[in-house]
């Protein structure tokens, strides 16, 4: 299909179903919490930039995982990834897919009190931007069908990661939600036989380990030599 033939029909499918408001898919996020005791943001204010955003945080809930947040129409759409990221493409990591973040939370460092929902510790492990990684002339469009259709692809250029994943979704585990596989697919930036997770254990933005960040320290400075 000519270009400019796949570019209108690209902004005839965006003109015939809108993108979601902010508004309404953080009604769950906002159900769950009780901003009087917690610091984690109410969202809705941030504006979109640019560039999307991305951020993985390690939260040592009831059990520690890590959350994997892409923005996408004015949200974090986000996963809670058990076992963290992997560099090597072999390896397939379980993605169960949670409620919509606001774009506020990529900012978010510290503890959530215990009993409130999420209790425990959370570092931000990377950040970055991301870009779609798939074909379709939209790269708008592109993460949306991706996203629908449970065949996500995208570029991250973080701290920590870097280079073309994949989420494919497998299987719904309840209305609305979903389990899906983090895949890095094979490129300059794979690392096979390699464990990212277990070789960076402090904050891309303070430093701090989770103990640190736990016992309220502020921010530490870390010397590069051995």
């Amino acid at each position: 299909m000519p270009k400019k033939a796949a570019r209108s029909r690209a902004r005839s499918a965006k003109a015939a179903n809108p993108a979601p408001r902010p508004e309404g898919q953080l009604a769950e996020y906002r159900r769950k919490r009780d901003f009087t005791r917690t610091a984690e943001p109410r969202g809705g204010s941030a504006a979109s930039k640019q560039k999307l955003a991305f951020v993985i945080q390690k939260h040592a809930a009831r059990n520690l995982h890590y959350d994997l947040r892409l923005e996408l129409d004015g949200v974090m759409k986000s996963w809670a990834v058990p076992k963290g990221p992997s560099l090597d493409p072999a390896v397939k990591r379980l993605a169960m897919e949670v409620e919509d973040h606001p774009i506020e939370y990529n900012k978010f460092e510290g503890t959530i009190p215990q009993g409130e929902y999420g209790g425990g510790t959370v570092m931000l492990w990377d950040r970055g931007t991301y870009g779609y990684g798939g074909s379709d002339p939209d790269p708008m469009e592109g993460l949306r069908r991706g996203y629908a259709k449970g065949d996500l692809k995208f570029v991250l250029n973080g701290k920590r990661l870097k280079g073309s994943w994949v989420l494919v979704r497998m299987r719904r585990d309840r209305p609305g939600k979903a389990q899906w596989l983090l895949i890095k697919h094979r490129d300059e930036h794979a690392v096979p036989d390699s464990d990212v997770a277990a070789d960076n254990q402090t904050s891309v933005a303070t430093g701090r380990s989770m103990e640190e960040i736990g016992a309220g320290r502020s921010r530490v400075w870390r010397s590069n030599r051995p």
